[in-house]
């Protein structure tokens, strides 16, 4: 229950350290994404010169990248058709209810487009790394890459209109719409703090608040941009901004403080919960650091917090393109220390969130995980759920890496990461299939007799040694193949293991 300052202390904790998640994955996109993409042009052009060892021109890793490239350049290519001048007196003509009413449909379109927006880019890359060889159930890449185009173009303006009505909000005389918009904030704990949260549903709001609340900052630097140009980037006018910039700020900080606070209230959740939210994703970032590790880390952030950055990307390079005007030698000399900057300031952000994630996944006690083999099949068996969920993508520092090359049912192409057991799907119990319970029926012996075991066997954990107590009837009536295996597994007891027996804090036995 949050009732004191350290308690709080603990959310702001996470909420930092989800931000600068964020933060890296969308620095990536303007600092390492076009290195990488000219490396795999480079590559491509140097083809001719260099032997052609294997089937492939391009690397799967590459050839993500240079997608990405593309999708960028065609989206804010066609973002110039879009006139945010025009759309912006639009909205400014509208009745203040009426825009009310359209910010809180935008709010909802931007979740639904991010939790749809994902699924298209993730079948876009699977399409265009897939073996030659492997018979094709999709549509096709070029289908796919039109989808992908059409979303992120869609999505870029989507978030262009919020931050039109935000800009018009701050330019309003009487800031109705501005007050309005931030009471909006707080009708959110009304939807949320009298619902019932489990461990997995208050880690899947913790996440989307902590995307909500980096959108927001990217959203107030783009009305900031756009207001400073209008005012011939006058300084004074900039601290005419800052008071509403921090209202909202403020606003976002109080509202997520207040919901979670009565939300661990209401449900008898302990603060604890979110040093595990914060170690979770933090193994997130150690797993996508490792040599066999695929996807890249922003591809990481935007599957567990549903931040995709390609559309915020491709606006702020519209809004920055048309707000800055760049002539002459001595411009673009700054422009280049600028990215110089920005490379900086990522590398540095990189550095520090890897040792902070080390720092939290070994006081977790979760290091192990990162090097433990996934767990084998049962033959005859459906493999369970934690064998799906392993990692074969692409190395995100190693251009190298082939994943997707020899993918195939029966020869994964890379050593599969264990699942980062996080509160956000039901954990599965590592499964430890006892060969003596499955092959030679229990002996009836006496409570006092300890049941033997072939020399052969793996040595058994010392509670499958003590005789187990009568079973009652309802365990009798859920024996069959599910139950025989459950009953001689061996449950690990690890910090991110929900209890999803529990109705408002209490136990159903």
């Amino acid at each position: 229950m949050l009732s004191d300052g350290s308690n709080v202390n603990v959310i702001t904790q996470l909420m930092i350290f989800g931000f600068f998640l964020c933060l890296d994955a969308f620095l990536y996109v303007f600092t390492l994404l076009p290195l990488r993409v000219l490396l795999a042009l480079l590559h491509l052009l140097t083809l001719p010169c260099c032997s052609l060892g294997g089937s492939r021109l391009l690397q799967p890793a590459q050839v993500c990248d240079i997608l990405k490239g593309l999708i960028m350049v065609l989206c804010y290519s066609m973002m110039h058709y879009v006139d945010y001048s025009m759309m912006y007196h639009l909205i400014r003509g509208q009745s203040v209810i009426k825009l009310y009413i359209i910010y809180n449909m935008l709010e909802v379109a931007d979740r639904l487009f991010s939790s749809f927006g994902q699924d298209i880019l993730d079948a876009l890359y699977w399409t265009a790394t897939e073996p030659k060889e492997r018979k094709r159930d999709s549509i096709g890449v070029i289908p796919h890459f039109f989808m992908a185009v059409f979303y992120v173009f869609l999505h870029a303006i989507l978030i262009m209109v919020q931050a039109s009505t935000l800009n018009v909000a701050f330019n309003s005389h009487n800031k109705s719409l501005l007050t309005i918009m931030m009471s909006n904030n707080f009708v959110e704990i009304k939807g949320s703090v009298f619902k019932k949260f489990e461990k997995n549903n208050l880690f899947q709001m913790s996440n989307s608040d902590i995307k909500e609340r980096f959108t927001s900052y990217v959203l107030l630097l783009i009305v900031c941009l756009r207001n400073m140009e209008q005012f011939s980037w006058s300084p004074d006018h900039l601290w005419v901004l800052l008071p509403d910039v921090f209202m909202v700020i403020a606003s976002e900080i109080a509202v997520d403080v207040i919901k979670h606070a009565f939300i661990t209230k209401f449900n008898e959740i302990t603060a604890d919960v979110y040093s595990e939210y914060r170690a979770s994703l933090a193994f997130d970032l150690v797993s996508c650091r490792q040599k066999n590790a695929c996807t890249d880390y922003s591809d990481s952030v935007a599957r567990r917090m549903g931040f995709i950055p390609l559309p915020l990307a491709v606006l702020l390079i519209r809004v920055v393109m048309s707000s800055v005007n760049v002539q002459g030698a001595l411009s673009y000399s700054c422009v280049f220390l600028f990215y110089m900057g920005m490379v900086t300031l990522k590398v540095l952000n990189s550095i520090v969130l890897l040792g902070k994630s080390c720092v939290y996944v070994k006081r977790a006690n979760m290091e192990d995980k990162l090097f433990e083999k996934p767990p084998t099949a049962v033959p005859g068996k459906t493999p369970s759920r934690t064998s799906k969920t392993s990692r074969c993508t692409a190395p995100s520092g190693d251009l190298s890496g082939d994943p997707w090359s020899e993918r195939s049912p029966s020869t994964p192409s890379c050593t599969s990461i264990p699942p980062t057991s996080s509160v956000t799907t039901q954990p599965t119990p590592t499964v430890i299939p006892n060969p003596q319970a499955e092959t030679v029926a229990p002996p009836t012996t006496s409570p006092t007799t300890t049941p033997t075991r072939p020399s052969t066997s793996p040595e058994p954990d010392p509670d499958t040694l003590t005789p187990s107590p009568p079973a009652t009837p309802e365990q009798k009536e859920g024996d069959g193949t599910e139950g025989t295996e459950l009953k001689h597994r061996t449950p690990k007891k690890d910090l991110l293991d929900v209890d999803r027996f529990t109705i408002c804090g209490n136990r159903i036995d």
